[in-house]
């Protein structure tokens, strides 16, 4: 038997830091918040995913009475940029999350379908797409959606 060791970076640091560039689709991805729907779980998450061509395409979590039709604030940004833009890569995607009256103190991760959808957009243009996850106290950034999901499926997969 071997072992095998997954190391990622991640770089914390406050808004100041950023670029205005990062600091714009921060600031976007907070804005989205407030376009959420979600009755049930009161999280409200809100995405921007900015494109290769400088295009900035909104994302904000939609919930539903029968949990799994909702959908997350990050695939609904990178699902409308592939509908809309599909041969134009994603190369940054920023996420902010508010609930009880404030954004939360610490980045908020993106679940396991959402990891899956941003390393395929990843994978699908051959490139990496920087996420950047906000907090109010530190924002995360990693250097590709890999980093969140270092073990992943893809098409090759599905050949026998």
């Amino acid at each position: 038997m071997k072992e095998i060791v997954i190391k990622t970076n991640i770089r914390s640091c406050q808004m100041n830091e950023l670029t205005p560039e990062e600091q714009e689709l921060i600031t976007i991805a907070k804005k989205q918040t407030e376009n959420s729907y979600c009755p049930y779980s009161k999280f409200h998450v809100g995405a921007a995913a900015k494109l290769d061509n400088g295009v900035i395409i909104r994302g904000a979590n939609q919930e539903n009475a029968a949990y799994p039709s909702g959908l997350c604030a990050e695939r609904s940004a990178l699902f409308a940029a592939g509908a809309v833009y599909p041969d134009i890569p994603v190369n940054t995607l920023a996420i902010a999350c508010f609930t009880e009256g404030h954004f939360t103190e610490n980045p908020g991760a993106p679940c396991g379908s959402c990891r899956q959808v941003m390393l395929e957009t990843e994978h699908r243009y051959g490139k990496p797409m920087k996420v950047i996850l906000y907090g109010e106290k530190e924002i995360y950034i990693f250097d590709s959606a890999a980093s969140l999901l270092p073990v992943g499926f893809f098409s090759e997969d599905l050949e026998g």
